[in-house]
């Protein structure tokens, strides 16, 4: 399993100290840096300064929602990132939500279709191909075609997914499936799934990668280690897709709880009802210590994980010296 980091939950780090933290996570043996986006910092741009700074480091988005760029362009951003990265990229993608494809201009809907047809224009024109798609939702008219030739044509393209048909798909089109916010059980659960889809479109099970999310904290005091993951892991018992998985894993009464608070009383109300008891069921370690944190993933690489994607949850400020004492934690442990 390789030990992967993201720079970018439940806190703003500044931009140019990102990239700081990105070169440290290289020195200390990381495998990659993945970005998410939403509304946060933008995922490409980051990864290109990353890329200017560092030299092996993969350089992954995580995710990047396809309503937020149309495929053409996407292609383009991609096989520019591969040049300048010297082929480098991880790229991730999803479907997204309601909320975000409306920030977007867009409209929910048909994601399957959407994620299939956008994934076959993103790599035709990253490779350098001529590209007249004519899809049932996407079309890019005639005669477009990258005015160089890439260097890195081939990419790995990674789809986010929890449900049934979502991730049967990751398992025909994908080269891997990103799982966000789902527990070791979980993971094989989905990992069946993925390489069942790989096996009905005649491709090797085997070679699809499985990369999950485990977000971490580190601080002496267990208390302030908790804080700010109780914060994340509220967001994730309120939102959409997320809340309906975690019932599914039977955790219906937290969740209920959560909810029930969150109307009564707001956010606070509802992180407050969201118990230590419950945190330490859900993917997320609250660490004292980096060698109580590399023991409590370990169930991830049982699970079958093949690139564990730890999101670093700092708890003091300044948020980017807190990363950074976690980083070098972890390359001394």
């Amino acid at each position: 399993m390789i030990h992967d980091i993201e720079i970018n939950s439940a806190a703003h780090y500044p931009a140019a100290g990102v990239i700081d933290l990105v070169e440290l996570a290289e020195k200390v043996g990381f495998g990659a840096f993945w970005k998410g986006e939403s509304n946060s910092t933008d995922p490409m741009v980051l990864l290109s300064a990353a890329a200017s700074r560092t030299k092996s480091i993969k350089l992954g988005t995580a995710i990047y929602h396809i309503y937020g760029r149309s495929p053409v362009t996407l292609g383009i951003q991609s096989a520019t990132l591969q040049d300048l990265s010297g082929g480098r990229l991880l790229l991730g993608l999803g479907v997204a939500n309601k909320s975000i494809a409306a920030w977007h201009g867009g409209v929910f809907d048909r994601p399957l279709r959407r994620a299939r047809e956008y994934i076959e224009i993103v790599r035709k024109v990253a490779a350098g191909e001529r590209v007249e798609y004519e899809g049932e939702i996407y079309q890019t008219g005639k005669r477009f075609q990258l005015s160089w030739k890439p260097s890195h044509p081939k990419f790995p393209v990674y789809l986010a997914g929890l449900g049934p048909q979502m991730t049967k798909l990751v398992g025909k089109i994908a080269d891997g499936v990103f799982i966000n916010m789902a527990t070791p059980a979980k993971i094989r659960e989905i990992a069946a799934r993925v390489r069942e889809g790989a096996k009905e479109a005649g491709r090797d099970p085997t070679k699809i990668e499985i990369i999950a999310k485990c977000r971490v904290s580190l601080n002496p005091d267990r208390s302030l280690a908790r804080s700010k993951l109780r914060q994340v892991l509220t967001f994730y018992n309120l939102a959409d897709h997320y809340s309906d998985m975690l019932k599914g894993l039977g955790f219906e009464a937290e969740v209920d709880a959560i909810q029930g608070a969150f109307q009564k009383g707001g956010f606070k109300a509802a992180m407050a009802a969201l118990t230590d008891d419950y945190m330490d069921k859900l993917p997320v370690v609250p660490g004292t210590s980096i060698a109580e944190i590399k023991d409590k993933l370990l169930p991830f690489k049982e699970a079958g994980v093949t690139r564990l994607v730890t999101p670093y949850v700092p708890v003091t400020e300044p948020v980017v010296e807190d990363a950074r004492r976690f980083l070098q934690e972890w390359g001394r442990g």
